[in-house]
């Protein structure tokens, strides 16, 4: 009797001892022996609102994922379920500062992760690194999260930089168009600033035939006397910088002004399918969308050339599955389940028994396919090149689909040229 004493006393020390090494594994704030929670920010109303889809098509990759078995034989990431918290910061700064501490202080997540919006994300930066909070995959691809990495270490971001994009664009105006004029029309902020820094280095020599800049507030409901004054000015070619919203209305505009400029450049966070589309609807010409130009760097789901893509039969499976009622062809759709496949990978980098300090080293020395991404584009982070996705694909919108009009272009490194 008293050896079965003794052996159930050394069973309950020994499991005790097990659960006490289990449980330290998963201290870190967020991490549980079954669950990591994360949280973002998103404008799922207000002034940039049509972007409100991309933190549901995130949610239904997550339930993909928690429900499948992964390479390690279990449901979710090592056995642990991804609870992703949503807050609606209607695209304002301060709200997301608010919601932020919300997400941090009482939520108690794990990762601040994929929060929308450049101007946003700026504001919640200094909080998140002064509480070691990483900042990741933000949906934004302002030039900043690349080159200041070393000043906030826990800020990252995924998507090509909005300078390197804008080069593409003024290289090809000053290869293709020379003579040109330029207008354009931008949100006055530093997102819209971003680009046109992109645009002026592109062009180099010939940022002189910029002839007129309009800017507008992001809560702007028309651009229409912007559009009126670019028109009047007598610019040849369009640049928008701006959020759907506006864009689709400065399409409209232009339309309703029988102003079609000789080609249009749009920034790709605006140019989709499902954009370009709401503009036909809201009265753009078919002669003025067939002059639009962007890039892209994501597969095109309303591209019939991608179908047979592995990744593209993916992500319409599962988009069957876990998402019936939204738009198969919508890229914002195809643009979450991407940001959420590249988080379940840096999970998995992370280790089984995750902390903060290691999920930023997985970012920080990254080099991993994405089954969404443009063949050839790879998420690669190292050293001081901290930019993810560094390719480029020009595109040109013709009778209702995007084609490819050059070479996927790829930046040198962390350099933006």
């Amino acid at each position: 009797m008293r050896r079965v004493v003794l052996l159930g006393l050394v069973l309950a020390v020994a499991l005790g001892a097990s659960v006490a090494s289990s449980t330290a594994a998963s201290t870190e704030t967020g991490v549980t022996a079954r669950s990591v929670t994360i949280g973002g920010t998103f404008p799922l109303t207000g002034p940039a609102s049509l972007y409100a889809s991309i933190p549901v098509a995130m949610k239904a990759y997550f339930s993909y994922i928690n429900k499948r078995k992964g390479p390690d034989g279990k449901r979710g990431v090592y056995g642990r379920q991804i609870n992703f918290i949503v807050y609606d910061d209607v695209y304002n700064p301060a709200n997301s500062v608010q919601l932020t501490r919300r997400l941090v202080e009482q939520d108690k997540i794990f990762v601040n992760l994929a929060s929308l919006g450049t101007e946003v994300n700026e504001a919640i930066r200094p909080y998140l690194n002064q509480k070691k909070v990483p900042q990741i995959l933000v949906s934004t691809g302002a030039t900043t999260w690349g080159v200041d990495f070393k000043k906030y270490p826990w800020t990252g971001g995924w998507q090509p930089p909005y300078q390197f994009e804008g080069s593409l664009y003024g290289k090809a105006i000053a290869r293709n168009s020379p003579n040109a004029k330029i207008g354009i029309l931008y949100q006055n902020d530093s997102y819209g600033k971003d680009y046109i820094a992109g645009l002026e280095t592109g062009l180099g020599a010939k940022k002189s035939n910029i002839i007129a800049r309009e800017p507008f507030e992001v809560t702007a409901t028309s651009v229409a006397s912007q559009m009126v004054r670019l028109r009047s000015s007598g610019a040849t070619i369009l640049m928008i910088f701006s959020t759907p919203g506006n864009t689709i209305r400065a399409y409209a505009t232009a339309s309703a002004l029988r102003w079609t400029p000789d080609v249009v450049y749009t920034n790709s966070v605006s140019a989709t399918d499902t954009f370009l589309t709401a503009a036909k609807a809201g009265g753009a010409s078919d002669a003025i969308l067939n002059n639009t130009y962007t890039t892209q760097y994501l597969m095109d789901p309303a591209n019939p050339k991608w179908d047979s893509n592995a990744g593209m039969k993916l992500y319409k499976q599962l988009m069957g599955t876990y998402h019936p009622k939204g738009r198969v062809t919508d890229g914002l759709n195809l643009y979450g389940f991407a940001t959420a496949e590249a988080f379940v990978e840096l999970l998995y980098k992370a280790g089984k028994n995750p902390t903060r300090t290691a999920l930023m080293n997985a970012f920080r020395n990254w080099n991993q396919a994405n089954p969404f991404l443009l063949p050839g584009n790879k998420q690669r982070t190292g050293g001081n090149d901290q930019f993810p996705v560094g390719c480029d694909l020009m595109v040109k919108f013709t009778n209702g689909t995007f084609r490819a009009v050059a070479s996927q272009k790829c930046m040198s490194g962390a350099a933006l040229s």
